[in-house]
Formats: C-alpha cells, structure tokens, sequence
C-alpha cells in the first residue's frame, strides 16, 4: 500500500442516523480499500521472508518470489521452474568393433 496517501478518516458517529454521516462512512471505506489494492512503492532497509516457497513456482502469481536451494527467484509469466523434470530416451543402437 502506498504510504504517501493519509489514511482514510472516519468520523465519531451522531447519536441519531443519518444519510450524510452514513454517505461519509461508505467514501472513506472506498478510499481505504483502493489504498489496500494499491500496491505502491517499497523501498527497504531490511526485509525479512519466513514462508517462502521453495523448489518450485507452482501455484504462485507472477512476480511471487520463492527459493531454489538458497537461491531467489521471481516467479515469471513465461518461464517456469518445475517440481520435477527429468526424461530419457533411446535413438537407435550402437556396435562397436575392435580389431
């Protein structure tokens, strides 16, 4: 969330309702919930991760970080790093003649 934009504020309520104090609530929770959606800018001093994911991007989000052995990585669109992957194949046969 961007840290620039105050807070929304929200008024101490009349004793009796009334439409403008309740129009004033509603504006204030829409202007803090665009606040959560905006993801802002960061910049940090220390940071600290203690669930990241790690051998695998599987599930994640684009831009999700997570851990190859230690390593960190950046969950991308078009590139994946998976779970598992290993293969084997055959072409053909060889013999081989000494003489």
């Amino acid at each position: 969330m961007s840290r620039n934009v105050p807070f929304p504020y929200f008024t101490t309520p009349p004793l009796d309702y009334t439409p403008a104090y309740f129009s004033e609530v509603m504006r204030s929770f829409t202007v803090y919930v665009q606040q959560m959606q905006n993801p802002g800018l960061g910049r940090n001093t220390t940071t600290v991760f203690t669930n990241m994911q790690a051998d695998n991007d599987q599930g994640l989000e684009v831009g999700t970080l997570f851990q190859i052995q230690g390593v960190v990585h950046i969950t991308l669109a078009n590139f994946s790093y998976l779970a598992g992957n290993s293969g084997t194949g055959q072409v053909g046969s060889v013999t081989v003649v000494t003489t």
